[in-house]
């Protein structure tokens, strides 16, 4: 059973910093690119980030410069570090592995800047 669980979410005003972290479980994910998804109020899920299992990685517009994806392939993790944050980037976080013929997503972490 395939299960993707985000944590690291909060309240956070205006320019601070969080560290979401997904952790990842009953696949070899170490062999699937891994990607950072919102959705925020009255929104559609956009993607934010992404890492390919060779480490290549790429970022919406909207937050180059300010957020980082990594992956820890011994743990099992995807993270995103995000700094600078803007009241936009306020949504419910999730990560998400695309497999043949399937795709997974986790829960979903809530995120909220203040301005």
């Amino acid at each position: 059973q395939v299960q993707l669980v985000e944590s690291g979410g909060g309240l956070v005003q205006a320019g601070g910093s969080l560290r979401l972290s997904c952790a990842a479980s009953g696949s070899k994910f170490s062999i699937n690119a891994m990607g950072w998804y919102r959705q925020g109020p009255g929104n559609e899920r956009e993607w934010v980030a992404g890492i390919s299992s060779g480490g290549s990685i790429e970022y919406a517009d909207s937050v180059k410069g300010r957020f980082t994806i990594s992956r820890d392939n011994a743990r099992n993790m995807v993270y995103l570090q995000m700094n600078s944050l803007k009241p936009e980037d306020t949504a419910v976080y999730y990560c998400r592995v695309p497999l043949p013929g399937a795709d997974y997503w986790g829960q979903g972490t809530q995120v909220t800047v203040s301005s």
